[in-house]
């Protein structure tokens, strides 16, 4: 290949260091097809296929443009592309691609504009496929959006055309490997000690709690020290919709939903767990989050023994909240008067 890289215009350098990045790929992945293992081995082994194709063009790099070539390379074979280097950032907490020029990121609660840029639309697609591909998941004009989870328990949402108007979006909220204490809550001013020592209560004295707040907020952080003092000796139950929570009792019996598959069979909702969990013989049922109907179903198991139990549901207040799990009981599909409903929550809570 020819080498244009000491041109003087950085308009023509970056036009050739795509292309070469093209070629490279295109040799790897030869060999990459063949390799099976998702391992560091595997990583290893791409490495030297790639030095392997680099030294055949004959092109000598500066050593940092090389080595940033190489790690964009390997995002793309076995990474996330490029917002690979997003992710392993551990205080970035949510990762937004808008457009293959337009990425942003949340961190410590800010929105921020990156330099992070995709080749074009068709890059952004084979890192979608390449997140939902292992989980059996499928994107395409029929199913145009798609939620799913990374290993690691980030969530992730793609949206392509014809739903998404500009270009495919892919928006990834990143699972936070840090579990909060209630001591952390009382030092970043979040919970007075007189407050925690009230919650702590609440939950020994096995009052139904419900954690509402808005997007960000701290629901799934609370909960998370909610549950931490419900005593060793109970039976808990967890079902979510992305598992986050994480428990240290030793008797935790976590359950996740499922979506449908590609023939559009085989769902299994938070409702259909709810109902489940009450065969299971639980001291406490979590639900992460109450979306639908299933809050219905979570107030009879807090009204029929099941005393203690906790969940989270999106609300701007405490007065919104009663009213949205009113709606959400009405999503039940039962024909019950509003009174009934009401006596239901005013029993629970």
């Amino acid at each position: 290949m020819e080498n244009p890289i000491e041109n003087d215009s950085a308009h023509a350098q970056e036009a050739y260091l795509v292309k070469l990045k093209a070629y490279l790929i295109n040799a790897v992945s030869r060999d990459f097809n063949q390799i099976s293992s998702s391992s560091d081995e595997r990583a290893q082994l791409v490495q030297e296929s790639l030095s392997k194709a680099y030294e055949q063009t004959g092109i000598k790099l500066p050593d940092s443009l090389r080595s940033q070539l190489f790690k964009d390379i390997l995002n793309d074979l076995i990474g996330f592309g490029p917002i690979q280097s997003l992710l392993d950032e551990p205080d970035i907490s949510e990762v937004m691609v808008n457009h293959p020029e337009q990425v942003y990121i949340e961190r410590n609660g800010k929105l921020i504009d990156t330099n992070v840029k995709f080749d074009d639309e068709e890059h952004i697609m084979r890192i979608i496929e390449r997140i939902i591909s292992p989980l059996g998941r499928r994107i395409d004009s029929e199913n145009p959006m798609v939620d799913a989870r990374l290993p690691d328990g980030s969530r992730v949402n793609a949206v392509i055309p014809p739903v998404a108007i500009d270009s495919p979006i892919l928006t990834i909220r990143k699972f936070s490997k840090t579990k909060f204490t209630i001591d952390q809550l009382i030092e970043f001013d979040t919970l007075t000690p007189l407050m925690s020592d009230f919650l702590r209560a609440c939950v020994l004295g096995r009052l139904n709690i419900v954690v509402s707040g808005g997007t960000g907020s701290g629901k799934t952080t609370l909960l998370n020290v909610l549950s931490s003092f419900i005593p060793e000796t109970e039976r808990v139950v967890t079902i979510e919709d992305s598992a986050e929570l994480r428990l240290d009792q030793r008797h935790v019996v976590r359950m996740e939903s499922r979506p449908p598959n590609i023939d559009g069979r085989g769902q299994v909702t938070i409702r259909d767990m709810v109902r489940n969990a009450l065969r299971m013989r639980p001291d406490r049922i979590i639900v992460g989050e109450c979306r639908g109907g299933e809050a219905l179903d979570m107030l009879q198991a807090m009204n029929t023994g099941h005393d203690g139990s906790l969940t989270t549901l999106h609300a701007n207040s405490p007065r919104d909240t009663i009213s949205r799990l009113e709606t959400l009981c009405l999503m039940a599909g039962m024909d019950l008067p509003a009174r009934a409903i009401r006596e239901q929550i005013s029993a629970a809570l």
